[in-house]
């Protein structure tokens, strides 16, 4: 229970009355889990993710904890930090917050928000994962992040909660998202993948609590009948872009690299002929995961189209309850693994990351497998066109798809679909996500090149109509040419 002096609760009660206060929903569940670690709220647009972070940090405001109440808010660049600051700016002055630019003797930091009770909230921008070196030392009560899913990667996320470290008041992390983004994997691994929403779950690494409350359009009062709002959304792009920003779906997203992903391609497991020629496709990792893909090529048979290649089974070394982190194996111990898992299969050949042959100061990865037995040849690491052989193959041969994969391949099904365009280089992936599957599939699509993507026939005009006297007269002609 928290002991305040009754000056401090009367001018909060008063503020909070005044201005801010918790919509019914979601939005209040998130406020009142306090007892939580880490919690994540999002989903659609217009949930009221923005202001739930603000008057998150507010419940520490006024409440005696003085100036251990010290907390940090970041986004991914400066511009997006400005439209966070307009909305701090209509609620934090009715709580007696200033807002100072510059440092001074008075206000030790600048761009800052002081609260009479001595209380600060740092408004800062995080670019990189490398910007958040630049918090080492801090010590803060708490610590939020706005879209969280902009970051590719937990890094900057996880470093900064060791900034979480002043004794004496409650401490917890708040971030908040929309699907998709580039952190989309990770964090939906995190917060979203790991229990059902409003349900606690134990990190039994670290040992903190966290949870996922969901907010959607439909929550905000303020909004969800705010008709031209809802249709600006669903005028701004694709179905599957309304239905993230909308509904809140974690399991589609917006600009995915191959949007030419669909159901079709996932299928039930089948004992796969003795007739169908098998074959491997392997990325190396070691501190980041490894993925090795078994295939078998189809002969025509079974339904599946004849040339088409078939993910049976795979291998990802990814250590359990982390994001992108490896297993940390040798070479020997992955050749070892590999073998053991094809055992008495006629595997015809087998393509791997060219970096397998480098060589620094011993034998190379790949001179190490084959000793074991996992023999492999350089795969082609042309990406734009092994990402190019990636989509012809899910698009297919007259709407039939050329690659298939067992549902059984968890990781390829849970990371694909999901991946960004390079936002540098946008024919390209970002490869700062989990795309080690992903690599592994373009060197199995470019050990077999499809060179035709449809079957096209030409449409004969119909009889009796002009196109069709035209043809017959041009066809006349010709045939006219070569007798004379």
């Amino acid at each position: 229970m928290i002991v305040v002096d009754d000056h401090n609760l009367k001018w909060a009660e008063k503020a909070v009355r005044k201005l801010w206060e918790p919509q019914r929903g979601p939005q209040s569940s998130a406020i009142l889990a306090a007892w939580c670690d880490e919690l994540f709220f999002g989903g659609a647009r217009g949930g009221g993710k923005s202001d739930f972070l603000l008057g998150d940090y507010l419940q520490g405001v006024g409440v005696g904890y003085r100036g251990l109440w010290r907390g940090i808010i970041f986004r991914k660049t400066y511009l997006e930090l400005e439209e966070l600051q307009i909305r701090a700016s209509e609620i934090f002055p009715a709580y007696g917050g200033v807002y100072k630019v510059q440092s001074s003797a008075e206000f030790p930091f600048s761009n800052c928000w002081y609260f009479p009770g001595g209380e600060t909230l740092k408004m800062r921008y995080l670019k990189s994962d490398k910007d958040a070196e630049n918090y080492q030392g801090h010590q803060y009560a708490w610590i939020g992040f706005d879209e969280l899913t902009n970051h590719a990667t937990p890094t900057a996320y996880d470093k900064l909660k060791a900034c979480l470290r002043i004794q004496g008041v409650p401490k917890r992390i708040r971030s908040s998202g929309n699907p998709g983004g580039k952190g989309h994997l990770w964090v939906k691994q995190r917060f979203i993948d790991c229990a059902p929403p409003y349900t606690p779950y134990l990190d039994k690494t670290t040992g903190l609590m966290r949870v996922f409350i969901p907010s959607k359009l439909k929550d905000n009062q303020y909004l969800r009948d705010d008709k031209q709002y809802i249709a600006l959304i669903k005028a701004s792009g694709s179905a599957e872009l309304v239905k993230a920003w909308l509904e809140g779906d974690w399991n589609v997203v917006a600009g995915a690299f191959f949007d030419c992903w669909n159901s079709n391609i996932i299928i039930p497991p089948f004992a796969i002929p003795r007739t169908w020629t098998r074959f491997r496709s392997f990325d190396w990792g070691s501190a980041r995961p490894f993925s090795n893909g078994w295939w078998a090529i189809s002969d025509g048979g079974l339904h599946i189209p004849k040339g088409a290649i078939v993910r049976y089974r795979e291998w990802y070394g990814m250590k359990e309850g982390e994001y992108n982190v490896g297993l940390k194996l040798s070479a020997e111990e992955v050749g070892n693994g590999i073998v053991k898992r094809e055992k008495g299969e006629d595997i015809s050949y087998g393509v791997a990351d060219p970096s397998c042959w480098k060589v620094d100061g011993g034998p190379s990865v790949a001179e190490r497998m084959v000793k074991v037995g996992a023999k492999f040849r350089k795969a082609d690491n042309s990406r734009i066109n092994g990402w190019d052989q990636m989509r012809q193959r899910m698009v297919g041969i007259d709407d039939q798809p050329m690659i298939y994969c067992f549902n059984t391949c968890i990781d390829s099904i849970r990371t694909i679909p999901l991946l960004q365009h390079d936002e540098n280089k946008p024919e390209d992936l970002d490869s700062d996500m989990e795309d080690h599957p992903a690599d592994d599939w373009r060197y199995a699509c470019m050990s077999r090149p499809m060179l035709k993507t449809s079957k096209e026939r030409k449409k004969e005009p119909e009889p009796g109509t002009i196109g069709w006297v035209y043809s017959r007269t041009t066809e006349q002609k010709e045939k006219s040419k070569y007798r004379s």
